[in-house]
């Protein structure tokens, strides 16, 4: 019987209009409903719906409020339901999941309800403070509690969370899991030309601008100007944002420096007096093995980072960034917090963040910091895979 605080919880959520969505027919058999109740929780959850596909063969429902960039073959993508009583039926009749595994703290508890009531086993992974769906709040007696008391296993992203679920979960049923493991980052590269141009450039320090916006342009020319004062043999690769300024930036360069530029674009090859090689967007992987220093591009004086910062940490570079994150806020967020990237804050600072890192095992500390959170997350998808396993029975 449903307990006070659902009932009223309940009342709230017969405002929703029941819509009967036109969903896809229900894959046959048996089936794993994965939830992201965030867009940041989707890749991650996307790529535990690849796992299981991959090494379980079971069909996915992945619900998120996007459809993720990586969804798996096999796998659906559906918006989350709604929480009234009707319409969580509707839903659980038509999809008829074997094992339920929600992410990041958000409790349904109408589902969660109705779930347990069909015997659906369910678990919480890179559980967070539990909390209602947003535009949920009110005032239902004991419904955190006895929502969580749903779940065979809750597995927090770290301490603090699974100390705040542990003021309304039992400590058995509670373990600290960490992040889910996020689609690779690793870019492709051709093997071949990485080693022709890596026997170019010899044993030639290196220097990557990743995505380079205009604006930024006076900044990293002069950050190479003070750089090569303590290297003279220093070579960046300038990688405009927008290609067509390659022909100009060249001849600036070439005017305004007195510096020897390559263009990839019209087949030249950086010789051993080239100063700068402009390449561009299509080839970021190659160049991200190139070059053991890497500044993201947009992040100082431009509208963001414009690149995922992990594309360049998942190949082993050393990361410099700016004030602006854009987009990419979380994750330089966790880089910084790893000792995974030097933030620089003007010209004057990258350039000396440039400095700092051509020392060979300076770059390398913070490469490595950097690769380790790329690679963060293997672990706590691998348990939860055995998790599913065992709520299925097949562990």
């Amino acid at each position: 019987m449903p307990s006070i605080g659902l009932t009223l919880y309940q009342i709230a959520a017969r405002k929703e209009p029941l819509v009967r969505p036109d969903w896809p027919e229900r894959p046959p058999g048996r089936l794993a409903w994965l939830h992201a109740p965030t867009a940041d929780l989707a890749p991650q959850m996307a790529e535990l719906a690849r796992h299981i596909r991959e090494e379980d063969g079971h069909p996915v429902l992945l619900t998120a409020p996007e459809l993720p960039a990586a969804l798996p073959d096999g796998a659906i993508w559906q918006a989350p339901p709604g929480e009234s009583a009707a319409g969580v039926r509707l839903f659980l009749d038509h999809w008829r999941p074997d094992v339920v595994l929600f992410s990041g703290g958000e409790l349904r508890p109408s589902i969660l309800h109705e779930a347990a009531e069909r015997r659906i086993p369910m678990a919480m992974l890179a559980a967070r403070a539990p909390h209602l769906p947003p535009g949920r709040d009110g005032w239902y007696p004991g419904l955190v509690k006895s929502a969580l008391a749903d779940f065979t296993q809750i597995c927090a992203v770290d301490d603090a969370a699974a100390r705040s679920l542990r003021r309304s979960v039992a400590a058995n049923r509670i373990s600290v899991a960490g992040r889910l493991e996020e689609p690779s980052h690793v870019l492709p590269g051709n093997e071949a030309e990485r080693e022709a141009l890596a026997h170019l450039f010899a044993a030639r320090p290196v220097w990557l601008a990743a995505c380079l916006p205009e604006a930024e342009e006076t900044a990293v020319i002069e950050a190479h100007r003070a750089a090569l004062r303590q290297a003279h043999r220093l070579l960046l690769i300038l990688v405009p944002e927008d290609p067509a300024r390659a022909p100009l930036l060249a001849h600036r360069m070439e005017e305004a420096e007195g510096w020897q530029v390559a263009q990839r674009s019209a087949d030249e090859e950086p010789e051993p007096d080239t100063e700068v090689f402009l390449a561009d967007t299509s080839e970021m992987g190659l160049w991200y093995r190139l070059a053991p220093i890497c500044f993201l591009g947009g992040s100082l004086a431009g509208t963001g980072c414009i690149r995922n910062p992990m594309e360049a940490a998942a190949l082993g570079a050393s990361l410099i960034h700016g004030p602006r994150p854009g987009a990419w806020g979380a994750a330089l967020g966790r880089l910084g917090a790893a000792r995974g990237a030097r933030s620089v804050a003007s010209a004057p600072d990258l350039a000396e963040a440039v400095a700092e890192l051509l020392a060979p095992d300076r770059a390398a500390l913070l490469a490595r910091a950097a690769w380790i959170v790329s690679s963060e997350g293997t672990e706590a998808t691998a348990q939860a895979l055995a998790l599913m396993r065992q709520l299925l029975g097949e562990g």
